[in-house]
């Protein structure tokens, strides 16, 4: 971690990252060159709302477009809304599950739909299924004359053999536990009124987005570091930088169909864990140690169908786990969510 050249050198502040994460490719700027009206981002708050917000913002600005961005949230944290707005956002304060939210929300020609539950989701299953099957129905009726892109995961996928590549999205589902079993509710939710109204559609299955600050690399290098055991019951995963993920979820608009369309978002290598422990292990300069052992299958994607039509990832692992190593061992700020990636029983 010493060369003054490496990529690692280059991150320091959460300011940089963010600057990073929102970068703009030419792609992203070229489609904000064709696209009409404005964009509404439901769920704006979260991991990935600021970071994709801020990167179209920047794309529609090198575009020289008059497009608006709406960014909807309760913003439990107000820092969140204030650096949304500084970048250029529209913000709008609303819980979507209240009566005449969504009423008193504008008309957008354009949706992005972030909203979900997942940390905590065991022992609050009614809550999980209010805000990820029913809240999406209500937001596909009050928007029924726009485009939507609505995230979703690879949850809704059982684990497959590893051998195999993993799932593509012709394949059956297969949630495991009740947060991926109103995960494909969500999904069966917008499908239904995409057909139903005529709504385009697109549901981005992800799996995993990680940056400095949260991700499964974040997760492992964090044991590797404390020199606390790597659990192998999900013994190989795969990831994608957040800043792709941002573009593709963006440039999905343009996807979006009636019936609704699917697409897998994630990298393009089924990772081991082991590999990843023992790659951090090199990094910091430690030992690691491992609890458990590879099993024959994992949750894992094939997004091939997302690498030919966007042409990510840009972003190569190997420097996010050099940008992640550097990170820890500065002690960089982190947003206190572990992905829980080894979890087998769906009980997050």
């Amino acid at each position: 971690m010493s060369d003054g050249n490496s990529i690692s050198s280059t991150i320091t502040t959460e300011a940089q990252l963010e600057d990073l994460l929102s970068e703009p490719y030419p792609e992203d700027v070229e489609f904000a060159e064709q696209l009409e009206g404005d964009i509404m981002v439901l769920g704006a708050g979260g991991k990935m709302g600021p970071t994709l917000i801020r990167r179209m913002l920047r794309a529609i600005g090198e575009a020289g477009s008059d497009s608006t961005v709406y960014a909807v949230s309760r913003y439990s944290d107000s820092a969140v809304e204030e650096r949304l707005q500084s970048w250029g956002a529209e913000t709008i304060r609303a819980d979507l599950l209240e009566e005449g939210a969504l009423e008193s929300l504008p008309n957008c020609e354009n949706v992005i739909y972030l909203v979900g539950m997942k940390f905590g989701t065991t022992g609050q299953e009614p809550k999980t299924w209010a805000i990820n099957a029913y809240l999406p129905g209500r937001v596909a009726s009050r928007f029924a004359d726009s485009r939507i892109t609505a995230l979703s995961t690879g949850n809704v996928y059982p684990p497959v053999p590893v051998d195999s590549g993993g799932s593509v999205e012709t394949d059956e589902t297969g949630p495991v536990g009740e947060y991926a079993q109103s995960c494909l509710g969500r999904e069966r939710v917008f499908q239904h009124f995409s057909k139903e109204n005529g709504t385009p559609t697109c549901l981005l299955r992800l799996n995993y987005a990680v940056e400095l600050r949260y991700g499964v690399l974040l997760d492992l290098a964090k044991r590797v570091y404390a020199e606390d055991p790597v659990p192998l019951e999900m013994g190989h995963v795969n990831v994608i930088w957040q800043g792709d993920a941002n573009s593709v979820c963006f440039r999905s608009l343009d996807l979006a169909d009636s019936p609704a369309d699917i697409l897998n978002v994630t990298g393009p290598n089924v990772l081991s864990v082991r590999d990843l422990a023992e790659q951090f292990a090199d990094e910091f300069g430690c030992d690691v140690t491992f609890q458990g052992e590879e099993k024959e299958t994992a949750l894992l994607n094939d997004a091939s169908r997302c690498q030919k039509q966007f042409a990510v990832p840009k972003m190569p692992v190997d420097d996010v786990v050099e940008l992640v190593a550097s990170w820890v061992e500065q002690d960089g700020p982190t947003l206190g969510k572990p992905t829980k990636f080894h979890v087998r029983d769906g009980e997050f």
